[in-house]
């Protein structure tokens, strides 16, 4: 696509869209889907061979109401509303329709930010069912280089579940603050003159919190790239290698899908992954189908058991995320909506959504460009949306 069929596309000249403001509105539309071209990255290999069936028209989906609030409204309607750039839907494991946004088609991949970090774990639960993690260990068995920060004493499950007492705040919209700098350790914003951090090194110089390990859930997303480390040592792999052959290529991922890394090559499994809305998808069902999927055992049923159904009601109910999911839980980096349905879902920044509803044998990948971060009211519409398709589908 040449300069002006660009702007003519997208609103905007593709050298306005850099580090400074590609989570922004309106160039967030276009970045989320090319990370890779200002961001660094690893590959994650597909299954070769494999090619994507015609989409799945939604037009019928897209105009059935349904009531909120009191009110009617339509699932475009929320999609408008959320900013959707794409949304797949599964039932009792076939794709029955593809939302897709003007420029977004079967072969475009999308970042899932924190979304990355249950994909992750995936990959924790298939190296603890081959035996090579603990999740009792403490992390520094696995990465000796976080000793003496907050993480010596911490856990794998407590990195697992978001229990670590660390003193650190992931506050979004403060340029001067560890979260800033984090992310500039990431490769994700704009480097200061001289800065030359990793992840690993800003990870090391964490400190500890007030209280213990094992305490409250608290949110840190740095919790999850050292579940990626834990991930590294406990398999002697770097982890796109190990997520490409022991996740995707069973799977039956059709499309690459690559990782953001730092200047070392780190990969930031805490919210780095992009990928497709089906092979995504794909991820969900083998969840609803116990750890399986293509006839091959991926993750064991008690891991994925374990992750649907354990976590601590009492160390959510003393979070701050109470307030938004009051009878939820959280366990192996998804969170449970504790509600009769028995739903499971994935969640990133401005509307990534991975959600399993068992009860009613469905999957639905959404992704979107919402012009803020976290919005409690998008995530609660979100939610209302996932229930409705359940009753329709």
């Amino acid at each position: 696509m040449n300069a002006s069929a660009f702007k003519a596309t997208h609103g905007f000249d593709r050298d306005e869209v850099g580090l400074g403001n590609w989570r922004d509105a309106p160039w967030n539309v276009w970045a989320f889907r090319n990370v890779s071209e200002f961001i660094p990255t690893a590959r994650i290999a597909a299954t070769p061979g494999l090619k994507e069936e015609p989409a799945v028209g939604a037009d019928g989906l897209l105009r059935e109401p349904f009531t909120l609030g009191g009110e009617k409204i339509t699932v475009a309607d929320v999609l408008r509303t959320t900013s959707a750039d794409a949304m797949v839907v599964m039932k009792a494991g076939r794709i029955v329709a593809d939302f897709h946004a003007p420029g977004f088609d079967l072969q475009s991949r999308h970042i899932l930010f924190s979304a990355s970090k249950s994909v992750t774990s995936v990959v924790a639960g298939i190296l603890h069912g081959d035996g090579l993690l603990d999740v009792d260990a403490l992390v520094p068995h696995y990465v000796p280089q976080l000793k003496s920060s907050a993480y010596g004493d911490a856990r794998v499950r407590d990195v697992l579940d978001m229990r670590v007492s660390l003193d650190f705040e992931e506050v979004y919209h403060d340029p001067d603050g560890p979260y800033a700098r984090y992310r500039r350790a990431g490769l994700l914003d704009p480097s200061r003159p001289g800065e030359t951090e990793t992840v690993l090194g800003f990870i090391a110089g964490l400190k500890k919190g007030k209280g213990d390990h094992g305490g409250p859930y608290h949110y840190a997303s740095p919790n999850s790239d050292v579940l990626g480390l834990v991930i590294q040592g406990a398999s002697g792999r770097r982890f796109p290698d190990l997520a490409s052959e022991r996740l995707f290529q069973p799977l039956g991922a059709r499309q690459d899908a690559y990782v953001t890394v730092d200047r070392a090559g780190t990969p930031r499994t805490g919210g780095g992954i992009n990928m497709t809305p089906r092979d995504l998808a794909r991820i969900g069902e083998m969840l609803r189908q116990g750890g399986t999927a293509n006839g091959r055992r991926i993750v064991s049923q008690a891991w994925v058991e374990d992750t649907v159904t354990g976590g601590s009601a009492k160390a959510w109910a003393d979070s701050e995320s109470v307030s938004w999911l009051p009878q939820g839980r959280y366990r192996n980096k998804w969170y449970q909506t504790g509600t009769g349905n028995g739903a499971f879902f994935a969640l990133g920044i401005h509307g990534q959504w991975l959600y399993v509803d068992p009860r009613a044998e469905m999957v639905i990948a959404k992704f979107s460009s919402q012009p803020h971060a976290i919005v409690d009211e998008a995530k609660n519409l979100n939610l209302a949306l996932f229930d409705a398709i359940a009753k329709m589908a």
